[in-house]
Parts: C-alpha cells; structure tokens; sequence
C-alpha cells in the first residue's frame, strides 16, 4: 500500500520526539515553513511534547512577531521552558527575543556563518563529518576563541563545536553539529506522490540540502514539507521538482498564504519576485532601493562606487559583486542613478543573481532577477573568489584590520553572511562612517565640512567581536579597503594604513583624534577625490564617466 504523504499538520508533527534535532529551512520568511513551526509550538503548549529539541537553521526562519520570532518571544516571558534547549542560527538580528535568550544564558546559542551552515546540510548529507573550511580562522569561529558560540551555557556543553585540523602543513576548520532526525521545509506545490516544486518561492535556499541531512545515514530520519497547493500526479514538469519524492515523508497544506506563506516579509506572492516576470525598470522600482538621506553615507557610497568602476575598467568588463547592509546598499542606488546598472551583476546571499534587492524583512529576494541557484551555490561564489569584489558594512575596525560589523555587549545578531563573504572575495570594500552617534556633516564645493562628530569611536585598540581576520586577508593574498567619509584605509602585513584623506580635513584634529590607535601613515598621503564632496551628483558622474570612457566601457 502506497503511503498518503499529503495529512493534517498534527499527524505530520506527531513524529516530532522529545529531544529531537529539528532542521528548519527559512532566510527571514522565504522559504520559512511557518504553519509548522507555530503549529508544533503549539503542541507543546498543549501537550508539553515534543520538548527539549535543539534547532538548526540555514539562516533564521522569521522576522520580527513572525516565524521562530513569535515562539521564542512567548518562551522569553516563560520562566520555566522545556521547548527549546538550543539552537545553532547564523542570524538572530530578526528576533530580539532570541538575543536576549542568548545574552541572558537561558538556551545554548551557536552562530555559524550562513554559507557554513548551508555547506554543512550539503557535507553531512554526504556522509563526511562536517565542513572543513578556512573561513573563520582568527575569528570568533575559531575555536581558539569562541569557536561560534554566542554564549557561556553553549561555550559549557559544546553541542555544536569547531576544531582545528592540519591538511599538507595548512590549518583548517572543521565545523560539527547535531545531524538532524526531522526537517521541516517549505515548497509551492506537491504532487499526491510528494514531489515537490517551488515556482512560487522568491529563493531555493537550502530546502534540498536539508531534507537530504536528515534522510542521511547513519539515523535517517523524516521530512516535513509546507506547501500552498497539492496537484495530481505526475502534473508537475520534471524540471521544476526540486525535491524529489523518495525525499518527502510528509506534505501539509498551509491554511492560509497570507498568514502562514509568504515570499518576503511584505509579499504573499509577486511573479516579479519568482523569476516569472521580468519586469521593465520603472521609477517605482528604483524607489524601492534606500537612498542615502544623510550626504556622509552619499560620500561613502560614492567613493566605493568609484572603486567598482576602477575595477570594472582594469578589468574591461561588468563586475560579478556583493553588496551588503547598511551605507553598501546605497552604490547600487547610485549606480543606478548614473545609469552603471548593466556594470554590476549583484547578488544576494540566499540565491538571486541581478535585480533589485529588496531590504529590511524583505531582504533575500530580489525584482526580476537574471537567475535564482541554490544557497550553497550562491556561497560557493564568494568563498571561492568567484565574484569580484563585495563591499560590506562595518560597526569597529582594529589596527590589524580585524571588523567587528555588527555585535555589542548589549547585541549579538550572528554573523550572517559575513563570515564567507568577506573572507572568501578576492577584493573586499569596507564602508561605513569614521564615528557614531548624532554627527553634523555636510559637504560643499569640494571640501567636507565637518560641524559636530559623533561621540562614538569606531577604530578601537581592541573590538567586542572579531568577524573578519585582517591577518588572514593579508595571507591570503586580499584587497581590502576600509572606506569612511573622511579617510580611506589600506592593509599591509602591519595593519591598517591610512591611504586618503577628504579634502578640508586635518589628519591630526579630524582622523588621529578619533582613534584609539595610530595607523601606519605614509610620507604621502593621497586626496580622496574632490567630485565626492559637492551637494549635487554631476561632479561625480563626470568623474567616473571619464574612468568609463577611457576603458570603452560607456
């Protein structure tokens, strides 16, 4: 007798036992299967079963009151929970209930990089004991520091660990964890034999890869697929099943799209966001990238774009890249503002390659984007140096280069995509302001103008977290640059060194005075480029148009 795979939520959940590894696919709401996690929260409510699980994710599967985020803001105002031992997440940012879970020691918290997790699924559905990888070396992954763990009670029982090992004379790290006895996935539609296709999810993450973890040897286990429809069988086209039957143990319909399916944060659906519509860029498209409302970000933003399009030049041809959060967004707005879009091929880490990414509970998909790969695929390019360059945000730099991009003693966020972004580009563009906290800075006439600083220094002796290794990117051979409004700053073998300066500003007064440290200063010191540091955009059109022109680029 041929198993019905398609049941209620309840028979499908009941599988769940106490004490499970549970795998749970989602990048904020893509791909989050969030009828079945508010499902089997409640379970527990009600029964006080299954309990004691320990969750892993390929990213996070909420944004804020949705998703894992309403579970785990009910079980922060538990005094006693059972539900939840721990958890491995790469990024917590979205559930401010699970931080302060994890900074109050009350469940073990382990964040590895995105791309290592999502590498993982794939290495222990193979059978091998984890993911050896150089990523992470003189990080806080290292496990000669925190080894990725985000608190004392994960540091103390070590569920998730990181060891050191040596291939041909060269360290590397091997990153383990608890192979998963259920997954709980999401796709579009199941046919009545299981097959699973996704033609109305904005990414594939990393659905295939999980549901193949937990179907593994040596302890196969059981999947759990959330779908919108289920059709007959053998009607969906071969090409677009992405998780095959033999895969799938179960298939539960979501009652309702709207609250339990979404494609991003702010979407239930959008053909532009699926890939099934290539849609002409309007006025209203562009405006759904942030611009910068403050001119420091501008300048910022400006000058990493005049480093693209260096690079685009030196290298005749349309640059393959990664933006991150933060001041990074707005050079994609800018490039689209002069008219460079066709010269940055962008991606986002979850899978879509070109398009307008969209950003806040939506980031993770894109409009109209020339190509959606899987997530391992994805990280694939930027471990391997695949892309050209990434520009990423930062909160602290050291002076041997290390970054700290976004963690406090009062926030730890995981370190998302950073890790594997930045350690694996060939040529990475930090950016970000020289200070924080409530700044007056203008720009005129070629000159900066600085009015008030913040009060916050950001180039400090040493650093709450240790994200990115400067020391490693120098032995590997990196380009870093570390771009604020009044500075720019290389790295050698000796740390940071100050390469450019605004013009109208002293390095003594402006730059030396709001550092922790000295940098290395050479006998000449460049000046960043004049066209960054007037109120209107031409001045520094004109001046990457020339950059353009003269490599027969435009």
């Amino acid at each position: 007798m041929v198993q019905n795979k398609i049941v209620g939520v309840r028979d499908a959940l009941s599988i769940i036992k106490d004490g499970d590894v549970v795998a749970i696919s989602g990048f904020n709401l893509s791909t989050s299967p969030e009828y079945l996690i508010l499902e089997l929260f409640k379970m527990y409510k009600e029964t006080g079963h299954p309990n004691n699980l320990f969750i892993i994710s390929d990213t996070l599967p909420a944004v804020p009151d949705r998703g894992l985020d309403k579970v785990f803001s009910e079980l922060y105002e538990m005094k006693d929970q059972n539900f939840i031992r721990g958890v491995l997440m790469p990024f917590i940012g979205w559930s401010p209930a699970l931080m302060k879970m994890t900074l109050e020691n009350r469940i073990e918290v382990y964040s590895y990089a995105i791309g290592t997790t999502s590498y993982w699924f794939r290495e222990v559905a193979s059978g091998r004991p984890g993911l050896i990888t150089k990523v992470g070396i003189g990080t806080f992954l290292d496990p000669r520091i925190d080894g990725g763990a985000s608190n004392e009670l994960a540091k103390e029982r070590k569920t998730c660990k990181v060891s050191t090992i040596e291939i041909d004379g060269e360290e590397w790290l091997l990153y383990q964890a608890p192979t998963p006895d259920v997954a709980l996935v999401r796709g579009t539609t199941a046919d009545e034999d299981g097959n699973i296709s996704m033609e109305e999810e904005g990414i594939y993450g990393t659905v295939l890869n999980i549901c193949q973890a937990a179907k593994a040897l040596p302890n196969p286990g059981k999947t759990i697929v959330q779908v919108k429809y289920v059709a007959r069988k053998d009607t969906i086209p071969t090409r677009d099943v992405v998780v095959p039957a033999p895969l799938v143990d179960y298939v539960v319909v979501a009652p309702d799209a709207e609250k339990y399916h979404k494609i991003s944060g702010s979407y239930v659906y959008d053909p532009r966001l699926a890939g099934h519509v290539k849609a002409k860029k309007t006025k209203e498209m562009e405006d759904l990238l942030p611009t910068p409302s403050k001119i420091r970000d501008r300048i910022v933003a400006g000058r990493v774009l005049i480093e693209a399009m260096r690079l685009a030049a030196k290298l005749k041809k349309p640059l393959f890249g990664n933006l991150g959060i933060g001041i990074p967004v707005y050079v994609s707005w800018l490039a689209g503002e002069f008219g460079y879009s066709d010269l940055l091929a962008l991606t986002v880490e979850p899978g879509p390659v070109g398009g307008i990414a969209l950003v806040g509970a939506d980031f993770g998909v894109a409009i109209s984007p020339q190509a959606l790969i899987p997530m391992p695929d994805m990280f694939t390019n930027y471990e391997g140096g695949i892309i050209d360059f990434a520009s990423l945000g930062f909160m602290e730099i050291d002076p041997k280069g290390n970054v700290n991009p976004s963690y406090s003693s009062v926030r730890v966020s995981g370190p998302g995509g950073f890790p594997v972004i930045s350690a694996g580009s060939p040529r990475t563009f930090f950016a970000g302001g020289f200070t924080a906290g409530k700044f007056d800075i203008d720009a005129d006439n070629g000159k900066l103008i600085i009015k008030s600083d913040g009060n916050i220094l950001k180039f400090n002796e040493q650093i709450v977290k240790i994200v990115f290794s400067g020391p490693q990117a120098v032995k590997s051979g990196k380009e870093i640059l570390y771009v604020t409004e009044r500075a720019v700053f290389g790295l050698n073998e000796n740390g940071l060194v100050l390469k450019e300066v605004a013009p109208g500003v002293d390095i003594e007064k402006d730059i030396l005075a709001k550092m922790n440290f000295k940098p290395q200063i050479p006998d000449k010191v460049e000046t960043m480029p004049e066209c960054l540091f007037y109120k209107e955009l031409d001045p520094l059109k004109e001046f990457i148009d020339s950059i353009l022109n003269e490599a027969g680029l435009l």
